[in-house]
């Protein structure tokens, strides 16, 4: 029987999926264009964590199952991790996630953990940014360049993901809520957390509305910015 968790997402990948194959051929590239500097980064992040963890995070999440990183139920994800996985998969690929969270059931593993590794085309930011003690006491305490080099990246994440500021997260919820979609997965509208952080920075729907992606699918589309988390 799939858990809530599993439920959550399972929904969150159908109506997503729906949603982007309702699209013209222009909207959905239109899309693909404003998360591109968030591909960028997150090719970074991976560069990176290729050169630094590949090895330790091999043996502890993958082959060994002792880090807390591949965990069943350990997955945050949010609604706009499921957008870009969406937009960047096959449909077969999006048919073996959705298969996976039918048919899921209590396990000592992440759910999306297959065997050769994660099935997500990108993987959710939670998990691509998580770094077990091990793993951190390893690289990052042995080395200050790459202790410093993972800090800047980490400050690169928020300028996605924390909505302080106009941030491409937010921007997604937002434009697929304008299409009467729901999920409990739109933290950035419905966490508490972020809901403060978003009052702390004066960012009420007014100030919102100016976002790239304020508009009704399938209106004329916005003009799409350079570049992502401008301060």
């Amino acid at each position: 029987m799939p858990s809530r968790y599993d439920r959550e997402h399972l929904e969150a990948f159908r109506l997503v999926r729906e949603q982007l194959n309702r699209l013209p051929q222009g909207e959905r590239e239109q899309l693909l264009r404003r998360i591109e500097p968030y591909l960028e980064f997150r090719a970074e992040v991976q560069a990176f964590q290729e050169v630094r963890f590949s090895r330790i995070c091999t043996v502890k999440c993958f082959e060994d199952g002792t880090s807390a990183c591949c965990a069943r139920e350990g997955i945050a994800a949010f609604f706009a991790d499921v957008v870009i996985n969406t937009l960047l998969s096959t449909s077969r690929e999006i048919d073996l996630l959705e298969e996976v969270l039918s048919c899921s059931g209590e396990g000592p593993a992440c759910v999306y953990l297959g065997p050769s590794g994660c099935l997500w085309r990108l993987k959710p930011i939670a998990c691509e940014m998580f770094l077990c003690d091990h793993a951190l006491r390893s690289v990052l305490d042995e080395d200050e360049a790459a202790a410093a080099r993972w800090e800047e990246l980490r400050a690169q994440e928020r300028r996605f993901t924390w909505p302080d500021r106009p941030v491409l997260f937010d921007d997604l919820e937002r434009w697929f809520m304008a299409a009467g979609l729901d999920s409990p997965l739109m933290y950035c509208h419905k966490s508490p957390g972020l809901l403060r952080v978003k009052a702390r920075a004066g960012l009420g729907s007014d100030e919102r509305a100016r976002g790239p992606l304020n508009r009704s699918p399938g209106a004329t589309p916005a003009v799409v910015p350079d570049r992502e988390g401008r301060s």
